[in-house]
């Protein structure tokens, strides 16, 4: 089975923080909205969500065994898992179709707010993941998310994000000259 993952998931050292996972192709969901939401009173910052609609989204389709999934529904939680139309998915390299491919949705989500802020932690993690795969992709992922404009913490001196994961330095100043094309 494969999860389609459009946030932190995108970034392969914050995947094996949760479970084992074979490759990840990157991938473009169409028929769906990324946008940065409140998901819960358990997550104390504000998430990127999807929702079924009308856009496009770019992400990385990650094989997972059967085994691991209640760990990755453990991290996802405040989400509901669905099933994925093999029809709108666009894959840089094929995968196995006879595999049913899933990702977590949040309907209805609020928008961030002072107490629930978007994290820069969270944004670099997700970034760096995007980063891996190329510039473009990290292009992408900023143009196609919504809600830029909401509160944002800066906490890269003392992170608040628990699954950062693989940042590098020289990542930094080009994740901010990205974020400053839409904040």
């Amino acid at each position: 089975m494969y999860i389609f993952g459009y946030g932190s998931l995108i970034n392969q050292a914050s995947r094996q923080r949760t479970g084992q996972t074979g490759k990840a192709v990157a991938a473009v969901a169409t028929g769906f909205d990324r946008s940065w939401g409140k998901i819960d009173g358990s997550y104390q910052m504000s998430p990127l969500v999807v929702q079924p609609g009308n856009g496009r989204c770019n992400g990385v389709v990650v094989e997972i065994p059967q085994s691991e999934l209640v760990e990755f529904d453990r991290r996802e939680r405040g989400y509901r898992r669905i099933e994925v139309d093999p029809a709108s998915l666009e894959l840089a390299e094929a995968i196995d179709d006879d595999k049913p491919v899933w990702i977590y949705i949040k309907e209805n989500a609020d928008h961030p707010c002072q107490d629930k802020p978007i994290l820069q932690t969270y944004v670099d993690t997700v970034l760096a993941g995007c980063l891996s795969i190329s510039t473009e992709f990290a292009e992408h992922f900023v143009e196609q998310t919504a809600g830029w404009h909401h509160p944002l913490e800066d906490d890269r001196h003392l992170p608040r994000y628990g699954n950062m994961a693989r940042v590098m330095p020289g990542h930094r100043d080009y994740i901010d000259q990205l974020l400053s094309r839409v904040r």
